[in-house]
């Protein structure tokens, strides 16, 4: 018998929310939910590492789970009112500054996360940087597409002069940048042209 609760949705980590998405793709094409072996042959990861993640979305009220039917996942409103897509744009950097890698990929993020799902998008981040914001290296950020952050914000920073974007903390100084990692150990830099292409307003954890 399913059980419904009215609790807000949690955050799901990165292969948790890949899992979310791969059931609803599934549902949508076959008619039913995946069963558990499915989604570990879909990740390539053991049954029981399976239930746990799912164990974890439903304490989490991402999903329920009909107990006594070999495909018991079941999706709130088959999934529609808690996944929304957005684009996931590609790599950035939280170390030294590298080049974005755009890609046409798309990623399902709890629709809690985004009010305006139209004006946000994602990252993989690569790099360890921001971890004293919690940002880890393999996590995903989800970014609202917007020009300008107060000053110790966390931002997608567009460096003209070098093609780069990177992810730091925002200062303005005069007539320069100062560009802060959230890593005691990495010293801030300054740029004298820079770009604010979005503020950071949520993250994906890569899985456990």
């Amino acid at each position: 018998m399913k059980q419904e609760s009215s609790a807000k949705p949690g955050k799901p980590t990165k292969r948790q929310a890949e899992i979310l998405n791969f059931a609803r793709e599934y549902r949508r094409e076959n008619g039913y939910s995946p069963s558990m072996v499915e989604i570990a042959k879909h990740f390539d990861i053991s049954v029981p590492t399976v239930h746990q993640h799912i164990y974890s979305l439903r304490r989490k009220n991402l999903l329920l789970v009909d107990k006594g039917k070999k495909r018991s996942i079941v999706t709130p409103q088959d999934y529609r009112s808690q996944l929304v897509d957005i684009p996931l744009l590609g790599i950035i950097s939280a170390g030294g500054p590298i080049e974005a890698i755009r890609n046409e990929d798309v990623i399902g993020v709890p629709r809690s996360m985004l009010p305006t799902p139209s004006q946000h998008y994602a990252l993989k981040v690569s790099g360890v940087s921001m971890i004293e914001e919690g940002i880890m290296d393999g996590d995903i950020v989800i970014v609202h597409d917007q020009q300008t952050v107060a000053d110790g914000e966390k931002a997608v920073a567009y460096i003209p002069d070098r093609n780069e974007v990177t992810l730091k903390k925002i200062y303005r100084e005069k007539n320069r940048i100062k560009l802060v990692p959230a890593n005691k150990t990495m010293k801030p830099f300054y740029e004298d042209n820079v770009q604010v292409q979005g503020k950071v307003v949520g993250v994906l954890r890569k899985e456990f």
